[in-house]
């Protein structure tokens, strides 16, 4: 067993964490573990890089369930079967996103057997183990990137009352079963069955006991841990309802689902950094209040940065992904500067891409347009510059035309550009200024 490369606690996933009073006292007295088998070959993804290695917003999809896991403190280890071939790369992982609690072990070769050297490496009577036996122990598989604390709380206290539960959802198509010679034998009621899902979690004693009954047929053949722990020590396993968040990245479409749902997720909160002070009349506020009603959960810091960097310190603290800096009473880059460097001090952009989006305004009656883009095409450098560290930098141009429904057309314009580069977060707009 390797413990995996030692990093400072990077920026927790964004999403629901679970809360309440009658939660905590029921996490708080749960010594638990995590076992993630991550040694498949993706034969139905149909590419070549593993599917739990393949990337999602230029990060692998592994590094987002290992997130989610690491996000709730009472797991107190993660253990993760990887294949031999694929070892230094989980390091590499490990070390790059800043990964924390995860050991790993090298995966058998097929689900059970990797589970099972998962399961090894918290014994207490592996001579290679360097882990504490846990009470509850979950598994989970590395390609369902959304699990959520409150179904996890739920199958360990569900496993440590009953001896075993697992997650299960209603099955979205028959289930039908096939005669030797092709045709239809029968059908199974759907409303009576349930799709199996993860995560599942056990006493460790009982998973670990049924690991070291398991026959050979079983351990090649088998793929529900949960049968194991009926067949051989007759624990029956609470079910417990799951979410649709549990589904699992299987075919390459579903990566494409998958960096949708995260791009969703992480574009519900911006942040507006504008140079004025906060009572203060300006097209700045204007565009703040459009944009207030294209996206949710709007927070606006005001005033320069000097002045108002520990608010945004705290906003950052809250895992925001994307800022938009108005540049209003600064020429040029000034303030965005300052922000871009904040950014990079806080290692925000580790986990996800973080957008900036540089507002600027063009009065034309006082500013040749030919003067003032030339001003701003620094931003292509300073793109190049900031996409090393995952930050995404584009430009908005505003006319800012003293007519007043043009005004409003034109801000109603640039809120509906700045919208769009959040949501989509197209690498093809980086050092891009855009014109509304």
């Amino acid at each position: 067993m390797e413990p995996g490369p030692a990093g400072a606690a990077g920026p927790a996933e964004p999403g629901p964490s679970v809360r309440g009073a009658g939660r905590a006292a029921a996490a708080s007295s749960l010594a638990a573990a995590a076992v993630l088998p991550a040694g498949g070959s993706g034969e139905r993804m149909g590419v070549p890089t593993p599917k739990q290695f393949c990337r999602v917003l230029e990060r692998p999809l592994i590094s987002y369930t290992l997130q989610a896991l690491e996000r709730v403190c009472w797991i107190k280890d993660i253990v993760v079967s990887v294949t031999r071939e694929n070892m230094e790369a989980m390091k590499d992982i490990i070390q790059k996103y800043q990964h924390k609690r995860i050991s790993l072990v090298e995966a058998g070769v097929t689900r059970h057997r990797s589970i099972f050297n998962g399961l090894k490496a918290l014994a207490e009577d592996h001579p290679d183990s360097k882990l504490s036996k846990p009470e509850v122990v979950i598994i989970h598989d590395a390609v369902r990137p959304f699990v959520e604390e409150d179904i996890l709380l739920k199958v360990a206290t569900a496993a440590k009352e009953h001896g075993a539960a697992g997650a299960i959802r209603p099955l979205v198509s028959t289930v039908i079963s096939p005669s030797a010679d092709g045709c239809l034998d029968h059908s199974l009621e759907r409303a009576r069955h349930r799709a199996s899902e993860m995560p599942q979690a056990f006493l460790y004693d009982v998973i670990y006991a049924a690991y070291q009954q398991c026959s050979d047929y079983d351990l090649e053949f088998g793929t529900e841990c949960l049968q194991l722990a009926l067949k051989y020590c007759h624990v029956k396993a609470k079910l417990v309802e799951g979410s649709p968040d549990l589904w699992k990245v299987t075919y390459k479409r579903d990566l494409y689902a998958a960096e949708s749902i995260i791009k969703e997720r992480i574009s519900q909160h911006i942040c507006i950094v504008m140079d004025t002070k906060e009572d203060e009349e300006h097209v700045g506020r204007h565009l703040e209040e459009m944009l207030k009603n294209e996206l949710n959960h709007v927070k606006v810091t005001s005033g320069p940065l000097c002045q108002a960097g520990r608010d945004l310190q705290q906003i950052i603290l809250e895992q925001c992904y994307s800022f938009v800096c108005v540049n209003v009473m600064t020429s040029e880059f000034e303030e965005t500067k300052k922000l871009l460097n904040m950014l990079k001090e806080s290692h925000l952009s580790i986990l996800y891409p973080v957008v900036v989006i540089s507002v600027h305004f063009l009065d034309y009656k006082s500013v040749h347009f030919d003067h003032k883009m030339e001003n701003l095409m620094q931003i292509r450098e300073l793109a190049k510059e900031v996409k090393e560290r995952n930050i995404l930098l584009c430009g908005l141009l505003i006319y800012y035309p003293q007519d007043e429904q043009k005004l409003q057309d034109s801000l109603r314009q640039g809120a509906t550009v700045i919208t769009t580069l959040i949501k989509e977060r197209n690498s093809a707009f980086i050092g891009q200024l855009l014109v509304a």
